[in-house]
This record gives C-alpha cells, structure tokens and sequence, in this order.
C-alpha cells in the first residue's frame, strides 16, 4: 500500500468526522433556538411571528403611501362611513322622525310616544333605563330589590319550588308549576332547567349549594333580597306568578327593567311604571351624597330610545 493510499483512508474518517461536528453544531443553534421562545406572553413562538407579520405589514403600509406621494400608485376613494341611524332599518328611520332631537319629554308624553314608535309586528315591552349616581362596588350602593307591578308583566312565569314535601303540595295549589323535593335535584343533575323562577326554604339552600354554577349566571339561584328564599313560600308563587319582578344596578351604575308590553296600553303601563320609580327611590343609599338619578330614558324592544324628564330630582 502506497503513502498515498494511507493518507487517503485517514482523511475521509477525517472529513466524516467534521461533516458530523458541523451537523451537530447547527442542530445545537437550531435547538438553541426554539428554546429562547417562552411558553406563553409576548416571547412566545406564537406572539414572536404576529409581531414580525405586523411590522411587515406596516412596512407594506409605509411603502404604498411613499409610492401615493410620488403619484405612482391612485389612491382609491374614501370610504363613506353612514351614521347608526342609517345602518337602521326603514321601520326605525321612520319611527325615529316622529322624535323630536333633544328634547326631554315628560314621563307620560314619553310613554305614549314609545308605544307610537314601537317599529315590531310583535308585542314589544316597554323598557326604562335609569342611570344612576352610585358606585356598584360598593356593598351598601349595590342597588337590588324587587317590586310587585300592578298590571303585571304579560309573560307567562314559569315557578319551580324546591322545598319538602308538604311545603311543595301547598306550593302547588298555590299555582307553582314545579313543586319537588328530592326529584328536582335529579333534573339539576341532568341540567334541566325548565323554569323561569326558582323558590326555595332556607333549610333546603345547603343542597342547591353545589348546583350554583349552573344556577348563578342564568339568574335562577334563589337570593333572600329577591324573595326568593322564604318559608312563606306559598306567598312568594303568587307574587311571582301576578307580575313580580327584580332589578338590579349592573356595573355601569345602570338599572335596565321591562315594565309591561305595548298592548296593555298606556294607562296600565304607566301603574307599572309609577310603582317601579316609588320602588327605585326607597333604594337610595344613606351614604350616597351626590345625585341618585342622572338620566332616565325609555324604549320599546328594537325601538327608539327617547329622554324623559328626570323624575326623581
């Protein structure tokens, strides 16, 4: 074997050897990489590849209005931005015309005049909304009560009852549609919920205890500021069923409350309307010190809104 043949062997385990080196380097710095991304934020992979897509994109932006300026690109026309009023349909343009721009209306012009612009073919309900000067935050201005409306409500309310058995009987005759001890916590279970209004004994709130996920966000958990925990509970079926309701102050300081339909006419509208503001200002806090009501304005579902003269000031 010549020299040559010897130093030929030596350099290909050689070269090998290096090609090995290198891959191993490069899988090394790919590796590295992948692992300087965080798992989650703004250095994750994900967040990384959004930020380098917008700086293109802008940069695509800053390109196209340099090429506007020298005129090599016409720019296209403005687009026409139309007001909400326009955006509406043609039933609530129209309704719209019958009030009059910032004017304030008394609260009986206003309930007339909502019933007249009511632009459905269905039996809308009359909505008032009162923007009130309380902070939610705080545990004595949480606005939330009920109120009995004397021309009730024209919907049909669904009463489930959740007390022992005798209870339940009474509850029954008193009009309940579901009265049942043990039997409705098997319908929980399956997570039926049939009903509209939920009563339940005291005693018995322990065991609806681990169903107030399902019951809290629908509204349907039973609360004693509602009425609905109360041994008297044949009394709190007829209360619900003749056109009880409950309001509360949402996070915006807002109370938002159906007071009836339009088919009951304006007189019948306006007992509801007169008992829930009597109701409203026996809420007032003790610590308020500014004003409790800022603004009142009422609505038919899908109508338009129009200002009322602020009732209580």
């Amino acid at each position: 074997m010549s020299d040559k043949d010897v130093k030929d062997e030596n350099i290909v385990p050689a070269v090998k050897e290096q090609a090995e080196d290198n891959t191993n380097e490069e899988t090394v710095e790919e590796t590295a990489q992948e692992e300087t991304f965080a798992k989650a934020g703004k250095r994750s992979k994900k967040q990384v590849e959004a930020a380098k897509a917008e700086e293109e994109r802008q940069a695509r932006k800053e390109e196209r209005k340099a090429e506007e300026a020298k005129g090599e690109v016409k720019a296209g026309p403005k687009p026409v931005t139309r007001s909400r009023l326009e955006r509406r349909g043609k039933k609530y343009q129209d309704a719209h015309k019958k009030i009059e721009k910032g004017k304030i209306y008394p609260l009986a012009e206003a309930v007339k005049l909502a019933i007249e612009t009511s632009p459905v073919k269905f039996d809308a309900t009359l909505e008032m909304h009162f923007r009130l000067g309380v902070d939610p935050r705080q545990a004595d201005q949480n606005i939330r009560a009920t109120v009995s409306l004397p021309a009730g409500t024209g919907k049909t309310v669904r009463v489930a009852v959740f007390a022992p058995l005798d209870i339940a009987k009474k509850a029954k005759e008193a009009g309940a549609d579901i009265a049942e001890d043990d039997e409705f916590l098997q319908k929980l279970d399956k997570e039926q919920i049939d009903f509209d209004v939920l009563i339940a004994t005291p005693q018995y709130m322990a065991k609806l205890g681990k169903y107030a996920r399902l019951l809290g966000p629908k509204g349907l958990m039973p609360n004693p500021k509602a009425g609905t925990v109360t041994n008297e509970v044949e009394k709190a079926v007829t209360e619900a069923k003749s056109g009880k309701i409950e309001y509360r102050v949402d996070k915006q300081a807002i109370v938002h409350v159906g007071l009836g339909k339009v088919s009951f006419g304006a007189d019948k509208l306006m007992q509801n309307v007169n008992a829930f503001i009597d109701s409203l200002k026996s809420q007032r806090p003790n610590s308020l010190k500014g004003q409790y009501v800022k603004s009142v304005y009422v609505s038919t579902t899908m109508g338009p809104s129009i200002q009322v003269e602020n009732i209580y000031n």
